[in-house]
């Protein structure tokens, strides 16, 4: 029987989770559905403002992680220590927890002290804003170059980080945020609380 993953050092963890990238599936959309309706049936609907896929499985024909990422988003007043526990309660990890300057919490499910399950998720619960991943997403779904150009970046980037998802995830970053800036010239305030 091997270590549990909360005894595990981050580099056993990078190990056992390399960065595995894979051509896009039409059943990411399927996936992100079935949580999202889960999460609608375990949380109280009047906290929920906005749920939404994020990251490169909500981007068609776009090569990514096989982990459909979530982004939750939730009105100030909620109870965020219920909400907490309501999603530990539906077998979500925890595997980071922020609340200054802005709450941010990871959750995950697929991740086993065997390796990754069939389905892999990554869920982050924040206050509703004007969060850089929708414009990000938004642009890559209507500017297929750019979303080609990223999927080239990741596939050149996983070779040198294959065990160390900080230093992959830091080395996309550029890109990333070149492309937010021109997200946001294009589409304004569309994701800005009202």
């Amino acid at each position: 029987m091997g270590k549990e993953l909360s005894d595990m050092t981050l580099e056993e963890l990078w190990k056992l989770f390399p960065i595995i990238l894979k051509e896009h599936s039409t059943e990411y959309k399927d996936w992100y559905e079935v949580e999202k309706q889960n999460l609608l049936d375990i949380i109280d609907n009047q906290h929920i403002i906005r749920i939404n896929h994020i990251g490169s499985t909500a981007v068609k024909g776009l090569i990514s992680k096989p982990t459909v990422d979530i982004l939750l988003e939730l009105a100030k007043e909620s109870n965020i220590q219920q909400i907490k526990e309501q999603i530990l309660h539906d077998g979500w990890i925890l595997m980071s927890e922020q609340t200054s300057p802005d709450l941010d919490l990871v959750f995950n499910k697929g991740y086993t002290k065997e390796g990754f399950a069939e389905k892999v998720y990554h869920l982050h619960v924040r206050y509703y804003n004007n969060w850089n991943e929708l414009y990000f997403r938004d642009y890559l779904i209507e500017h297929k170059v750019t979303a080609l150009e990223y999927g080239q970046l990741k596939l050149k980037l996983k070779e040198k980080y294959e065990y160390n998802r900080d230093g992959y995830t830091k080395a996309k970053s550029t890109f990333i945020m070149k492309v937010t800036e021109k997200a946001k010239n294009i589409y304004g305030d569309k994701y800005c609380p009202r």
